[in-house]
């Protein structure tokens, strides 16, 4: 089955002459990872076919893997649309992929929806990334892989890995990015850039230990407000990248950061320990992995019944697994 799949979506890549390659909104490494990387291979390997990357390049810490592509609607006719690292239609950055001819999802995320023509999702790989490479690879007589794709590439199978520490993480994924790292990738440089933060950001990291609650049966959380982010001078997406502030309680497997958003609604990013939370995400608005997941709600009434919903599933939990810490 996966092979065919795979089969199939190469011969599509041959069949089209125009291929547009999607992402999820909000993007993060392997999101943006995937879409560029994928374009760079395709690129190098098809250079008379017209290969874009849709996206507005408005995450700037990401832009040293290389930037989006701004395309007119006209392109869209007759062309194969690749959406990748998002498990449902709702999440689709820039609608116009509903003009392409022909449409494939390729996804590590938990299948939840299949929107396109073909859909093939690889829950067994930590990273979208990893999927591409996976693919290049199965293919890669055909194909070329250049430094511009293994840059992206690598940034986001680290980023979704955590810097390869979280489950999911088998000898094959390390022997990719081992591929990665063969076009002489400066790794000192790319996590500087990824981790490197400003007195701002460890000031309001600092406001996080500060300020935390921890619900009665474990579940960590903070709230910060437009005028907090604006008091400690930093951005939406800064502030919900602090959410692993918040990794190592003891005792607590749940932890999350509700970040008041520029139009007043709320982004929810939910981690956890041993227990699965994307079933939580999914009744706000949102998904992701079984132990890495998002959401949006839109008042603090709601921020409160998802910490609630929470709070009792922990509860059940720990009373059917007290050995786990």
């Amino acid at each position: 089955m996966i092979e065919d799949l795979k089969k199939q979506i190469f011969e599509k890549i041959l069949e089209y002459d125009t291929i547009i390659i999607h992402r999820h909104i909000r993007p993060d490494g392997d999101c943006l990872g995937s879409t560029i990387g994928l374009r760079e291979i395709l690129r190098a390997s098809f250079p008379n076919k017209k290969i874009y990357s849709v996206g507005n390049n408005d995450t700037e810490y990401l832009h040293f893997i290389g930037l989006e592509d701004q395309i007119d609607d006209s392109l869209y006719k007759d062309a194969l649309v690749i959406i990748v690292d998002t498990a449902t239609d709702n999440r689709i950055f820039d609608e116009r992929y509903k003009l392409g001819k022909f449409t494939i999802k390729i996804d590590h995320h938990i299948p939840i929806q299949d929107y396109a023509n073909i859909n093939y999702v690889r829950t067994d790989f930590p990273a979208t990334c990893a999927v591409i490479c996976d693919f290049y690879k199965t293919f890669e007589e055909h194909l070329t892989l250049p430094k511009s794709a293994a840059l992206p590439l690598f940034v986001g199978m680290v980023t979704d890995t955590g810097r390869f520490k979280y489950r999911g993480v088998s000898g094959n994924v390390m022997r990719l990015a081992g591929m990665l790292l063969d076009y002489e990738l400066d790794i000192e440089d790319i996590y500087a850039r990824l981790y490197m933060k400003t007195k701002e950001i460890y000031k309001l990291q600092g406001y996080v230990y500060n300020k935390f609650k921890t619900t009665s049966h474990g579940v960590s959380y903070i709230y910060l407000s437009r005028n907090k982010q604006k008091k400690f001078k930093v951005d939406h997406h800064e502030a919900a990248n602090l959410v692993n502030s918040l990794d190592s309680i003891k005792d607590s497997l749940i932890w999350m950061i509700f970040v008041e958003q520029p139009d007043k609604s709320i982004r929810v990013r939910l981690r956890s320990r041993f227990i699965a939370i994307d079933d939580i995400a999914n009744q706000f608005n949102g998904g992701g992995h079984a132990q890495a997941s998002g959401a949006t709600v839109y008042s603090k009434r709601e921020m409160k019944k998802l910490i609630a919903i929470a709070d009792e599933k922990l509860r059940i939990f720990k009373l059917t697994n007290k050995d786990v810490f």
